[in-house]
């Protein structure tokens, strides 16, 4: 890669690791179901006019826009408004390569080779350690949202690559506007209308800025960019970039936030990230290859982010 696009995939990573921190500030201004659907609403518009019609079939829009905008997301903000700390989030989130490499062999039929098949273990001994690491120092049901939100993510990198989508910034553009009313809906019920209101009500310029960051900065850019490299790089050559993702994530928790990394989550991370990278960069023994972008769905014929 030239050295410029090299910085441009470093920059994305950083981008989506602090997009935890950003996220970790939002819930201090709005419940997590509400946030989620103002990040979709403003993320889809007015961006969806400018992305062209769908280049897929909608059931693909449909299934990866419920699956990654209302499940994963859903469970991800509330498991961090329930106290799961933004570093660790978003380390533990990087699981989903597991739970897409298995989904992958059963649906797809996929064989792991036994370099995955090491990967998946290796990052199941990083879970297990960041579980036993979250349960002395906090409640579990944080670490236990934001697992089921990994394993949601990895339904939708399934669907995705049986979307196959030609353009990924157009893909991701059109997800967006699935979440949106039901998250509202779901907000409404879950949360109330009144704490929505207040919330709302309350709307001030880092309200705003939240917003902004995690629709346009974390998804437009973040999607356009990622998906500019993949069209000129293989993706065996961009994907090892978003490894660095819960790297920028906890170095940039701890430096704003000031959560503290103790001596087992960084086992937790050396264990976690290595295993998604074997995981995700290994081949398949059978069916179809397309590389899996770590911690990032993906979609024929390369791997695309969803941070």
């Amino acid at each position: 890669m030239r050295p410029v696009h090299t910085a441009l995939a470093v920059l994305v990573a950083a981008v989506w690791g602090f997009n935890f921190v950003v996220i970790e500030i939002g819930l201090g201004h709005f419940p997590p179901l509400l946030l989620s659907a103002l990040r979709f609403l403003v993320a889809a518009l007015p961006a969806v006019f400018f992305v062209g019609r769908p280049k897929v079939a909608w059931k693909w829009i449909l299934g990866v826009g419920a699956a990654l905008g209302i499940a994963k997301f859903g469970l991800l903000f509330t498991g961090m408004a329930a106290g799961m700390p933004a570093g660790l989030s978003s380390l533990v989130l990087q699981i989903q390569a597991v739970f897409t490499a298995v989904l992958a062999a059963v649906v797809l039929r996929e064989r792991p080779g036994p370099v995955r098949l090491l990967g998946m273990a290796v990052a199941l001994a990083g879970i297990g350690v960041a579980a036993v690491d979250r349960g002395v120092s906090g409640p579990a049901t944080g670490f236990v949202l934001v697992v089921a939100a990994a394993a949601c993510w990895g339904v939708s990198n399934v669907l995705t690559r049986k979307a196959a989508p030609p353009d990924a910034l157009n893909f991701m553009v059109w997800v967006c506007t699935v979440p949106v009313i039901p998250l509202f809906a779901l907000s409404l019920l879950l949360e109330g209308f009144d704490r929505d209101l207040a919330a709302l009500r309350a709307l001030d310029w880092s309200g705003v800025a939240v917003i902004g960051y995690v629709a346009w900065v974390s998804t437009v850019f973040g999607f356009g960019a990622w998906g500019y490299l993949l069209r000129r790089y293989p993706a065996s050559s961009v994907a090892p970039f978003s490894l660095l993702v819960p790297v920028f994530g906890m170095s940039s928790a701890a430096l704003v936030l000031g959560e503290g990394i103790s001596g087992p989550r960084w086992l937790a991370a050396v264990l976690l990230v290595g295993g998604v990278g074997l995981t995700s960069l290994a081949p398949a023994r059978a069916g179809r290859r397309v590389a899996v972008s770590a911690g990032r769905p993906p979609a024929a014929p390369a791997a695309s982010p969803a941070p």
